[in-house]
């Protein structure tokens, strides 16, 4: 099963808390408290999200992180890829970090970089503002639970 971490999760709830509010500098416990996530699991994501470019990194009194770029700016791919790195589905594909042992024989050879294209090109175009936008994203089911709720009364 092809599955994103916890982590790459908790980075999309992180983005999208910090992105709320524009240009603001928060700092880890901050956004800890704001999202109920861990501290150390906060701290460890914005670190990531800092050493990729997403956020910025601010030192000093009056530091903590920022985040310059709209939420319609960052991709699903890029939150991805800050985290885990490069997007491969198997071992085979170009830019993965494992090599398969049997690669240089195997018939499969190169065909999934085309699988691998299809899903990163279709994680790329779903961003950040799409992930947070929850009243249209859920417009369809609200409008059924409208109609049951008028069934039952």
């Amino acid at each position: 099963m092809f599955r994103l971490t916890r982590l790459t999760d908790y980075a999309v709830v992180v983005l999208g808390q910090m992105s709320l509010q524009h240009e603001r500098i928060v700092t880890a416990p901050q956004l800890a408290e704001e999202t109920g996530l861990p501290l150390p699991t906060v701290a460890k994501i914005l670190g990531l999200l800092s050493r990729q470019g997403l956020i910025t990194s601010l030192r000093g009194a009056g530091g903590g992180y920022l985040s310059h770029q709209d939420a319609k700016e960052i991709t699903v791919a890029d939150i991805i890829q800050s985290i885990e790195g490069p997007i491969a589905l198997t071992a085979c594909v170009e830019g993965a970090v494992d090599n398969c042992s049997v690669e240089t024989m195997c018939p499969m050879r190169g065909n999934w970089n085309r699988v691998n294209q299809v899903v990163a090109n279709a994680l790329k175009t779903v961003t950040l503002a799409d992930m947070i936008d929850f009243e249209n994203n859920f417009i369809v089911d609200k409008q059924k639970s409208d109609v049951s709720s008028a069934k039952l009364n």
